[in-house]
């Protein structure tokens, strides 16, 4: 993952050059991801279960992780910037009719690269910035919660015995963000940022290696960060 993180650096850098007023700077702070999320219903689960049709779903929880952006600032007003971050954890619970359902866990990485643009504000120490790009999520080490397993058994889904596992497919969608970094020194100062990332993926549950009910999630989180900004 470390691996794949450099590389994807050193393309956001390699896309532009480097002009005399080039400046690259490092975030380093907490940075959140809140999903915004809705699903469709799970229609295989109500028909077995009896449940009315649409009356289930699933939901995504929040989560905070150790956020890493890189800025690279072409001039004074345009700039590129990397939105990485340690893996985050969120947990699958169901919703709707089977609200409190512990569903599974997964863990992602959503690297995010962005085109940004600084105001001039009058100002030296205050740049607020607007940004737009691209968003990448890579979900991995998704497991199925036992609860999941023990309901499916007593649906007549699954077998005792039976592997239940759950695969999510990784994403594409646009970011767009907001922000203010506030100089405090030379090379040390504070950097706010807030962004809407478009992530939609679709979850197959596993028996036995086969499919037994598919739902499309869209998670559409807000990613908030706070940190402090280190100039080179």
């Amino acid at each position: 993952m470390m691996k794949t993180m450099l590389s994807t650096v050193a393309l956001g850098l390699s896309l532009v050059a480097a002009p005399a007023m080039a400046e690259f700077s490092v975030n380093v702070g907490a940075i959140s991801v809140m999903p915004s999320d809705s699903s469709g219903n799970l229609n295989v689960v109500e028909a077995v279960a009896g449940l009315p049709a649409g009356s289930t779903g699933v939901k995504v929880n929040d989560n905070t992780q150790l956020g890493l952006t890189f800025d690279y600032k072409l001039d004074k007003n345009w700039g590129v910037q990397l939105i990485a971050a340690t893996p985050f954890t969120h947990k699958i619970s169901g919703d709707g009719a089977i609200d409190g359902l512990k569903v599974g866990k997964t863990k992602h990485l959503p690297p995010t690269l962005l085109g940004q643009y600084y105001f001039d504000v009058g100002n030296s120490n205050i740049q607020p910035f607007v940004g737009l790009g691209v968003n990448y999520t890579n979900f991995f080490n998704t497991e199925a919660d036992g609860q999941l397993k023990s309901t499916l058994v007593a649906l007549g889904a699954a077998g005792a015995n039976d592997p239940v596992t759950i695969k999510l497919k990784n994403s594409w969608g646009l970011a767009a963000q907001a922000g203010v970094n506030i100089k405090l020194a030379d090379n040390l100062g504070v950097h706010l940022m807030i962004s809407k990332i478009d992530i939609d993926t679709k979850a197959h549950v596993r028996v036995n290696g086969n499919t037994v009910q598919s739902v499309d999630v869209s998670i559409d989180p807000l990613v908030a960060m706070i940190g402090l900004r280190w100039t080179l």
